[in-house]
């Protein structure tokens, strides 16, 4: 059933977008999460699975801003997070999101989940949402990208040096290494990178514990809720492309990004690596190295902040209430000087 109504959405689409070349007038439909949140289907240029779509979801404040914020969310992972957006509306932020292709609402029965080979892939969804929100009438925008959303988006805004369709960029701990032992950096993933050349859909066991969705999903231990059929607790596998994807990315930050918007890196204060279930699962960021984030972050090259929060998370925005509260003021106290 699901996919059937995607497929007479992307039909629909096909129609009004011209095969996805719009930057222009957008037709909505309510989106699931409900509350005023609307979406659209863009279609994008085919590639080598096929037909490609992305989604842009969005609810408006109640008065005419010029400001908004676009959120790209991470790996195995989609926007669901209605706290969030809430919070940008009541500081005067239009919300937008995207679902990058082949994650969550942009899914298509053609696709393996998360499947990319270059992260260069996103930046075509990326600049359709920009432009559709200069388009509706926001000209300030905060780009905001969480987990490998954030290397990506910290990726897009190199590239677009001179041609920024955005004035500041949040990223909520950003996937700037691989968070696996230095031994196999040196040694299996090299081999893993120049074999994707050949055979990038050879599929590897992704490597992450299914606690951190368990800490978060309102079923398990968590308080949110949402669909665990585009967000799983145990990630689907991924292929080598996206492993190269990942290591060709993070190698180019190693070697310097110049970024010339004002950049904020939020991570949390220290990584856990339970392997049973505890309450020790709300303290720390479970997917991530943070110092590694901390210290990659620095290979940033323009103006840039990186601040550690205690308590946080993974994504630090489903934190426990006091912590995420603190993520917010944090945020917004820096936005207030740099999104303008």
């Amino acid at each position: 059933m699901y996919f059937l109504s995607k497929k007479l959405l992307l039909s629909c689409a096909l129609i009004l977008t011209g095969c996805g070349s719009l930057y222009g007038q957008v037709t909505y439909f309510a989106d699931i999460l409900g509350h005023g949140f609307k979406q659209a289907t863009i279609v994008q240029p085919s590639d080598y699975e096929g037909s490609v779509t992305c989604t842009v979801i969005k609810k408006q404040t109640p008065e005419t801003s010029d400001k908004a914020v676009l959120y790209v969310h991470g790996f195995n992972d989609y926007f669901f997070q209605e706290e969030m957006a809430e919070r940008f509306i009541q500081e005067g932020y239009n919300f937008y999101a995207v679902d990058l292709r082949k994650y969550g609402r942009s899914y298509l029965a053609n696709q393996k989940f998360n499947n990319v080979r270059d992260l260069s892939e996103y930046f075509a969804d990326i600049d359709t949402v920009l432009h559709i929100i200069q388009n509706e009438g926001s000209d300030k925008i905060l780009l905001s990208g969480h987990s490998t959303g954030g290397l990506a988006v910290s990726l897009y805004a190199a590239e677009r040096t001179g041609k920024e369709m955005f004035d500041a960029i949040l990223l909520n701990s950003p996937f700037f290494d691989l968070n696996v032992k230095s031994v196999l950096k040196k040694t299996a993933i090299p081999v893993i990178v120049k074999r994707a050349e050949k055979h990038p859909e050879t599929t590897i066991n992704a490597g992450l514990s299914p606690l951190y969705g368990e800490s978060l999903h309102k079923d398990a231990h968590g308080e949110w809720s949402y669909n665990l059929g585009w967000k799983p607790h145990n990630a689907p596998p991924v292929n080598f492309g996206w492993i190269r994807a990942i290591h060709v990315g993070q190698l180019r930050l190693s070697e310097g990004l110049q970024i010339d918007k004002p950049v904020l890196v939020l991570h949390s204060a220290k990584s856990i690596d339970e392997k049973k279930w505890s309450d020790v699962m709300f303290t720390g960021d479970a997917v991530l190295n943070v110092e590694e984030i901390a210290k990659q972050a620095q290979n940033i090259v323009g103006q840039y902040s990186i601040q550690a929060i205690q308590g946080g998370m993974h994504d630090l925005i489903l934190s426990r209430k006091p912590v995420r509260e603190e993520v917010y003021s944090t945020i917004f106290n820096w936005a207030k000087r740099n999104v303008k």
